[in-house]
């Protein structure tokens, strides 16, 4: 076995991942008695439930993005998409339906003697361009272990999300392969990538127009565009950020967003434990780290992965270099360490917003939360990544509760090795 992506492991295989990190973790008393259930987000729904949940909400006017948990984030994302793919889905129909009908009344005038009418009402000409929507792109698609996969659940285009969401992303002959735990089933195949739309938006802005903006995240903004695109994100607008929106106000607009989470990226319950690996000696520290990280539910550990992703790759334009003409391109200034200055408070919370003393931090506290974030952006490919021990333990714990499914998961993998050669 080789190492491999968390997100490349079965929605089951991450399930047991996840029980064998709290193990672990509760051997070297860091986590105490904490449950998965505790960390896991709250209150999920059922498709039907999401779609009419987002309709009221837009009717009451309630917000789709700020200020609400991360899941609900994703599922407005998910039901705002299927909404659109409806809409779509109507209008494809009725430019076939009119399409068909000028083709019919072509025919009928070609057979119609001449100088008499086929006696069809005249309809609209339509031109060739909206006769031939493009409304499929498959360019967001990419292809992975045995499904498809999406950067972000607002990738998923037309009656894909539908598809997926039905299937479980399972492949067509693999519907029987789940498992059940408690009450929710468990696919053998991975999971989209779950990351609020805001988040990978804002995140690639800034990778394509701002990686040179000086005091990318240290520089002020327009209070003003900022509250604008926060009202059209919470809205439940498509919002489109290009080159004419300032790097600044899309900067500002993530900080409030990962600010305002009433359960912070990293969940609360786990505060302490990650705390706690601040001052420990590397290697003990990375893989303490990389424990707690699989604890975190899909949607928290997709989108912190993205970020962290994110974070890397503005620091490593911090300093200026030279251009292949010999040009000096000017550094954004935004090293490692003043990231990580910046974003700690908003990934790493004790409080919950507006809680009491929920800004207060005192310093050795803050000091340590920002080397923890540190750690976090300089190893983030490495610390999730899944081990071949890792994988070893996930199998063999299911062999004893789940031993049906061991031959498909390792046919998967030997056919995903073969894949890369």
């Amino acid at each position: 076995m080789q190492p491999v992506p968390l997100h490349n492991l079965s929605e089951l295989e991450r399930a047991s991942l996840q029980e064998l990190a709290l193990y672990q973790l509760q051997e070297k008393l860091l986590v105490g008695d904490l449950s998965l259930a505790k960390v896991g987000p709250k209150g999920n729904k059922s498709i039907r439930q999401k779609l009419e949940s987002f309709s009221k909400e837009k009717k009451d006017g309630s917000p789709q993005t700020f200020g609400i948990p991360l899941f609900q984030v994703i599922d407005n994302d998910r039901a705002y998409k299927q909404l659109q793919e409806e809409v779509k889905s109507s209008r494809r129909l009725c430019l076939e339906v009119e399409a068909t009908v000028i083709r019919f009344r072509a025919q009928m005038q070609k057979k119609s003697p001449p100088g008499k009418s086929c006696g069809l009402v005249p309809c609209r000409v339509l031109s060739e361009e909206q006769l031939s929507p493009t409304f499929i792109d498959h360019s967001s698609w990419s292809h992975r272990r045995g499904a498809m996969s999406v950067d972000s659940i607002s990738d998923l285009s037309d009656n894909t999300s539908k598809l997926l969401e039905a299937l479980q992303l399972s492949h067509p002959h693999e519907l029987d392969l789940r498992r059940s735990r408690g009450k929710k089933m468990l696919s053998l195949n991975p999971i989209t990538w779950q990351v609020p739309r805001i988040v990978d938006r804002c995140c690639q802005h800034i990778e394509t127009h701002g990686l040179q903006t000086v005091g990318i995240f240290r520089v002020g903004s327009s209070k003003k565009r900022v509250q604008q695109l926060r009202e059209e994100f919470d809205q439940g607008l498509d919002v489109f950020l290009d080159e004419h929106q300032s790097v600044h106000d899309v900067a500002a607009l993530l900080k409030e967003f990962l600010r305002d989470m009433p359960d912070s990226l990293i969940p609360r319950e786990l505060y302490e434990a990650f705390l706690s690996t601040a001052y420990m000696e590397r290697p003990a520290q990375l893989a303490t780290l990389q424990l707690l990280l699989f604890l975190l539910p899909p949607c928290h550990s997709d989108t912190l992965h993205r970020l962290l992703r994110f974070l890397g790759e503005v620091a490593r334009h911090a300093e200026s270099s030279r251009g292949p003409d010999g040009q000096e391109i000017p550094g954004n200034k935004m090293t490692v360490s003043n990231l990580a200055t910046v974003f700690a408070p908003n990934i790493l919370q004790r409080e919950k917003p507006g809680e009491k003393d929920c800004g207060v931090m005192n310093i050795e506290d803050s000091s340590a939360v920002i080397l923890v974030l540190q750690r976090l952006i300089e190893h983030h490919q490495a610390l999730f990544m899944v081990s071949p021990e890792m994988q070893q333990d996930i199998l063999s714990r299911l062999f004893q509760t789940d031993p049906d499914v061991i031959d498909y998961l390792l046919r998967r993998k030997f056919d995903n090795v073969l894949s890369r050669r």
